[in-house]
């Protein structure tokens, strides 16, 4: 992670999707600097397997399996949390993503309720699960991972993705209205194309290069990109910054 030093000893970090990418990232680094860090995902092989590299490395990490379209799941899952731990100061609302690349005329009903539960359901329903104990402490962070998907359509990507992301870029702005006075701040980041395993997965290496030749940085990004900014709202120094959707893209929307 840099340079850059963080404190979070005796704090609670969870972070949903956390087998892979942007999500195991940030939950090695919060453990890293001090945190105990709850890692969510359906995915227990992989997610376990995260989990014992941070342990391996001297963190506290603990896997609980987690459908968070799941209601009921959700908010066993979070009381559980609360009565091991006694407390959530961070919230990564990370889960999401989608499997395929369609046209609105290529979508069909089943794809668009599957993509908008897991990106934007999900998001609701682990801050709801959390909000009370924030609002009990007077004090936490919810971080929402949206996408350059939610703010313009520069590439080929799904419909439904690019909607649920709009709608928690809007969520976030909901919720730190209504936490503020609680000490609680909400704020979310919009990542550009970034090189999880599901991107390189789901895009061919020529097509990762001609999305990063559309930022004026000239690539993609890569998960550190995302977990440094991560790392800073969950930080005492973001204690004033709330509402907010960081653009985290490479300059893409500024061509």
């Amino acid at each position: 992670m840099g340079k850059t030093k963080f404190d979070f000893s005796g704090q609670v970090a969870i972070a949903t999707g956390a087998a892979v990418g942007i999500g195991r990232g940030a939950a090695q680094a919060f453990a890293d600097f001090g945190a105990k860090v709850y890692l969510l995902d359906i995915d227990d092989e992989k997610t376990e397997k995260s989990a014992e590299t941070i342990r391996d490395s001297g963190g506290d990490a603990t896997f609980i399996h987690c459908d968070i379209t799941n209601s009921g799941e959700v908010k066993a899952v979070f009381e559980r949390i609360v009565s091991e731990a006694g407390r959530i100061d961070v919230l990564l609302n990370n889960a999401g993503g989608f499997n395929k690349q369609l046209t609105v005329a290529e979508t069909d009903e089943e794809e668009w309720d599957q993509v908008i539960s897991r990106n934007l359901k999900g998001v609701f329903l682990c801050s709801r699960a959390a909000i009370p104990t924030l609002m009990e402490q007077k004090s936490g962070r919810i971080i929402n991972m949206g996408s350059v998907a939610g703010q313009a359509s520069m590439t080929r990507s799904s419909p439904p993705y690019s909607a649920a992301k709009a709608g928690v870029h809007a969520m976030t702005r909901v919720m730190a209205n209504e936490l503020g006075e609680h000490n609680i701040t909400v704020n979310a980041i919009a990542p550009g194309t970034t090189a999880t395993d599901r991107v390189v997965a789901l895009r061919s290496e020529e097509q990762r290069k001609q999305i990063g030749s559309l930022s004026p940085l000239g690539r993609i990004g890569e998960v550190e990109d995302m977990v440094g900014w991560i790392l800073f709202l969950a930080s005492p120094e973001a204690g004033y910054f709330t509402g907010q959707t960081v653009s985290v893209n490479g300059g893409r929307l500024a061509v």
